[in-house]
């Protein structure tokens, strides 16, 4: 059965496309989830007047997201995190702490854009991706400081002096 896409299926096409599937996968998973319709003449061509109207959008969202992106290569960021005598960090910095830096800055970032697998947890240059549109990523450095409130030794006897 031919059906025409209308939204992204991974493993099988992006929108406006029309793929051929197996008739059951078509009746029982994209036509009742409204992921695709049939291959008739009719809805071929309300599909190709509908994807003229995305593409249009979607240019308009990457331009903005390329000039967001351009704005956002110039800025610095740097987060200060207490350290311990070995600069091993307490805690560590996440995606919503950079998001919260941003934030600052005047920039409304998803926390959930940036592509930060793990969180961060050693002191120094650290670089992240920010996945702003489909086809736009930009990297972002990321300084990791000591805090400068004296977070050094405690005063106590190393362990072992018994």
């Amino acid at each position: 059965m031919e059906v025409i896409l209308r939204e992204h299926v991974d493993h099988l096409g992006k929108r406006g496309e029309i793929v051929k599937v197996a008739d059951g996968y078509a009746r029982n998973y994209l036509l009742p989830r409204k992921l695709a319709l049939p291959a008739t003449e009719g809805n071929k061509k309300h599909v190709e007047r509908e994807r003229k109207k995305v593409e249009a959008r979607e240019a308009g969202e990457k331009a903005q997201a390329e000039a967001i992106a351009a704005r956002l290569s110039t800025i610095e960021i740097s987060i200060a995190r207490r350290v311990g005598e070995t600069d091993q960090l307490y805690g560590s910095v996440t995606s919503a702490d950079v998001a919260d830096f941003l934030k600052a800055k005047g920039f409304d970032i998803d926390r959930r854009k940036l592509i930060l697998p793990e969180p961060i947890k050693a002191i120094g240059d650290h670089t992240v991706p920010l996945k702003l549109h489909r086809e736009v990523t930009v990297p972002l450095k990321v300084s990791v400081v000591k805090e400068g409130g004296g977070a050094a030794g405690s005063g106590q006897p190393a362990a072992g002096s018994q």
